[in-house]
């Protein structure tokens, strides 16, 4: 998102589109997207871990193509990697398996799964590429059964397209058993606590 010479006008809780407000599509590895353009603020909503699905191998390059567009302040927001390695916890190692078993299914269906990264790969990231850091926070996560049953269920459409139906069903049923011992964890104590979202404030140097 990037706002020029204007605050978002608030009706409640939703935010409104004004006239002069714009919705461009578009790949970060166009050098033709955006160019020229330059943003009072730029929100960058868990766009370093999107990535992947449709530039791969792009994030590095992605902080300067931002310091490009930057007049003023970056808002950064991200997700601590958490399936790379085995957790320590039990809340930790059923949401790992549960990611590394999307991730199996995404890749069985020729698709690219998403990739995190550390909060410090990206201010070093930030900072290579011209950003002054003005602020950092980490906030700890506590996962739901929206999370949980967002993460299988969106594994289903892939499933049906493969074409070897025993893999198909062994991995759905491996998927629905994540997510009965998922829920039972929430059902019982509130959630799924495990790892952490960063937020990054950033200007312009």
């Amino acid at each position: 998102m990037c706002i020029r010479d204007r605050a978002l006008v608030a009706d409640g809780d939703v935010y409104k589109r004004q006239p002069q407000d714009r919705i461009i599509i578009g790949n970060w590895a166009d050098p033709t997207l955006l160019a020229g353009e330059r943003c009072d603020t730029i929100l960058a909503d868990y766009l370093i871990g999107a990535i992947e699905g449709f530039a791969p191998y792009f994030q590095e390059r992605m902080f300067a193509r931002l310091r490009a567009l930057a007049r003023g302040r970056l808002y950064l927001i991200g997700l601590e990697p958490y399936i790379t390695e085995r957790a320590g916890t039990r809340d930790g190692q059923i949401l790992g398996d549960i990611g590394r078993w999307r991730d199996a299914v995404l890749l069985h269906a020729g698709e690219r799964p998403y990739r995190e990264f550390p909060m410090e790969w990206v201010l070093e990231q930030m900072t290579a590429s011209g950003f002054r850091i003005v602020n950092a926070h980490r906030f700890p996560i506590r996962y739901q059964r929206r999370f949980v049953n967002s993460q299988i269920d969106m594994c289903a459409p892939r499933l049906s397209r493969l074409g070897d139906r025993s893999l198909a069903a062994a991995l759905h049923a491996r998927g629905e058993a994540l997510r009965q011992d998922a829920l039972a964890i929430i059902a019982r104590e509130g959630g799924l606590r495990h790892g952490f979202d960063y937020v990054i404030a950033a200007e312009a140097g």
